[in-house]
């Protein structure tokens, strides 16, 4: 049977060293390290036993943005920015609960973006009890850099994960700061949602989220590992 309209094109994120990533689907991670936690009014955990669960929401895949440029969204006098690390898996979770100890063997690599954020939509959202969709799953609001295979980025702990705009520095914290790592996090979103091949999971924030303008340049890195770069256009603009 034909399709009765055009089919999207998938979307797809650039690998360095050559080729494409599809993109299934993006889970996101809040919340996810205590000096931002702390900054937006939550409970912080003492202790990983005082953790509780993490919180989760999603972003659809033509969030993405990877050429840099990204309109000021409309509907908000709010754009904030929250860098992060991102997860690519390159394989399917079996089904059932995924172990931690098997987790990684999802990772093909990984990459940094920006969660981005319509705070004053989110906030209007949180405060009566609702979802936070438009807060978070608009367009253009994921963009990212290239992916890079896990074996050419190592360890993730000791390594620092930062944000500069217009050349100054906005967030900066190390990845053994996360309340959840990559490999809990996997375990459990596969306590609810099937895992797949192309699924991005962006890891949650730093502490020192703030306003983005028209005109703002970004960068987003992994030390000298992962980069990520942007400015922030005039509302529909053409990409």
């Amino acid at each position: 049977m034909s399709d009765v309209i055009a089919a999207p094109a998938q979307v797809r994120v650039p690998v360095r060293g050559g080729g494409t990533f599809p993109v299934r689907r993006i889970f996101c991670v809040g919340r996810n390290f205590a000096d931002h936690a702390k900054e937006m009014g939550a409970a912080v955990p003492a202790s990983k036993a005082e953790r509780g669960l993490p919180v989760f929401f999603t972003k659809p895949a033509d969030a993405i943005v990877v050429d840099g440029v990204v309109p000021y969204p409309p509907g908000t006098n709010e754009l904030h920015h929250e860098v992060e690390l991102v997860v690519a898996l390159g394989a399917d979770a079996p089904p059932g609960p995924l172990p931690t100890a098997d987790a990684m063997d999802l990772v093909f690599g990984y990459a940094v973006g920006l969660d981005l954020t319509r705070r004053d939509l989110q906030s209007a959202a949180k405060a009566k009890g609702l979802p936070w969709d438009t807060g978070k799953a608009f367009d253009h609001s994921a963009p990212i850099g290239a992916i890079l295979p896990a074996a050419d980025v190592g360890t993730l702990a000791p390594r620092a994960l930062s944000l500069t705009v217009n050349g100054a520095q906005r967030q900066r914290s190390t990845l053994d700061q996360l309340i959840w790592d990559v490999p809990e996090i996997l375990h459990e979103l596969s306590l609810l949602f099937a895992l797949k091949a192309g699924d991005l999971v962006f890891m949650g924030t730093p502490a020192g989220v703030g306003p983005l303008q028209v005109g703002d340049t970004f960068e987003a890195r992994l030390d000298d590992v992962l980069a990520a770069s942007g400015r922030i256009a005039p509302p529909h603009a053409s990409r």
